[in-house]
């Protein structure tokens, strides 16, 4: 019996113990996951994607109608100035060239020295009517009729017409005048859609992209090659237009090329558009790099850091701590003595992961996780510590393919 009564002594205080430990547990409150405010060095950058871009690129296209005949470059080849990119088929063009010059042989050798022929027999007969015109004015008068004096004015003048117009033949004909003039013209001008026919390279560069293969029929107007000009390599970025505030000008970057994953390289802004694109919501920034890692391409996806902001030493606060965010206020839950007090926070740098707290908490506070609990001023709670990293990187791609602002 004294067995019996001592279990259930013993029982009964365990119970009570249990029921005294419980209400002690009641009186501290709910266990709820919190933060222990600490200083850090703090980073804050941007991070979005973009793409490699030349400062200039130039479309080489073909000023006439033509089938292509060879085709001599293709992507990633280098050129320069001058170099033959295509040939156009020019057999019809050729045979033009050649019955122009052909032309100037046959007025050299042939219509030239004819006209001079032409020119000394017409100023001889001009000379001998001349002559027969003067010596039968100069006859006495009733030797010969009228008549015959008037036939011989008449083939006078018909003899220095004739004159006049080989002479104007012959001058035309001569070196350097019009009728030369014209086939020279003729020549040129189809020697310059001759040289057409071969498309070479205006600029030094590397050609990105061709567009015509042998036997295509090319127009005026259609373009066949884009050559990236030699030059400063940019990336290009369509940032979030919310971000502007936090860019300047020679901001430094950390940039990592999708295919090379390993390989990260620098560079830093060098142009901040003036104007949002109103469809995407977005700002275009470039960044200059320099130097150009010999990986890098024309096109490539690549990740980029911008260094915005930095603090040497910041009281950093995770930002599902905050309540109640209007500009650079907001409210935190502070525990102090395992009580609940809402306090108001001034906030600085400011991120999607992170935020540092310029007032209204110190290095050691402790602040709730939750901030949008439902328990009032002044109640209870136990806390269990929140482990929070600061490289808090978000990926949020939307259709600006962008995340969001991170702390590192």
């Amino acid at each position: 019996m004294r067995v019996v009564r001592y279990k259930s002594v013993v029982i009964i205080i365990l119970l009570i113990l249990a029921a005294g430990f419980a209400l002690f547990r009641w009186w501290q409150g709910p266990l709820l996951p919190a933060y222990t405010i600490a200083s850090t060095p703090l980073v804050q950058t941007v991070v979005a994607t973009g793409r490699v871009a030349t400062v200039s690129r130039a479309q080489v296209g073909s000023e006439i109608t033509g089938v292509v005949l060879e085709r001599l470059v293709q992507e990633g080849d280098q050129v320069s100035p001058g170099d033959l990119l295509l040939v156009l088929k020019s057999d019809e063009l050729i045979a033009q060239a050649r019955q122009a010059e052909v032309a100037l042989t046959e007025l050299a050798t042939s219509r030239r020295p004819q006209a001079a022929a032409e020119l000394a027999s017409a100023k001889a007969q001009l000379e001998q009517a001349s002559r027969e015109a003067a010596r039968r004015r100069n006859l006495e008068a009733g030797i010969l009729s009228a008549e015959e004096i008037e036939k011989a004015v008449e083939t006078e003048r018909v003899a220095r017409n004739n004159f006049d117009a080989v002479r104007l033949r012959a001058t035309a004909l001569a070196p350097g005048q019009v009728e030369e003039a014209k086939l020279r013209e003729q020549l040129a001008a189809t020697q310059a859609q001759l040289a057409k026919t071969k498309i070479r390279a205006g600029v030094a560069g590397t050609v990105l992209t061709r567009d015509v293969e042998p036997g295509d029929l090319v127009q005026p107007g259609r373009t066949l090659f884009t050559i990236a000009l030699n030059g400063n390599t940019e990336i290009r970025v369509p940032f979030d237009e919310r971000n502007l505030p936090r860019f300047a000008l020679q901001q430094n970057a950390a940039v990592i090329a999708d295919a090379y994953p390993d390989q990260s390289f620098p560079a830093h802004i060098n142009f901040i558009a003036p104007s949002i694109d109103p469809q995407r919501g977005t700002v275009e920034v470039r960044l200059l790099v320099d130097p150009v890692p010999d990986f890098l391409r024309q096109d490539m996806t690549v990740s980029v850091n911008v260094e915005t902001n930095r603090r040497e030493r910041a009281l950093v606060i995770p930002n599902d701590a905050l309540s109640s965010i209007k500009g650079n206020k907001a409210v935190v839950l502070l525990v102090r003595d395992g009580k609940i007090h809402r306090q108001q926070v001034t906030l600085g740098l400011r991120g999607l992961a992170m935020s540092e707290v310029v007032s209204g908490l110190s290095q050691g506070d402790q602040v709730l996780a939750d901030a949008e609990s439902s328990l009032t001023e002044g109640a209870r709670v136990r806390l269990k510590q929140q482990k929070k990293s600061l490289v808090n990187p978000v990926d949020d791609t939307d259709s600006k393919n962008e995340l969001p602002v991170k702390f590192d």
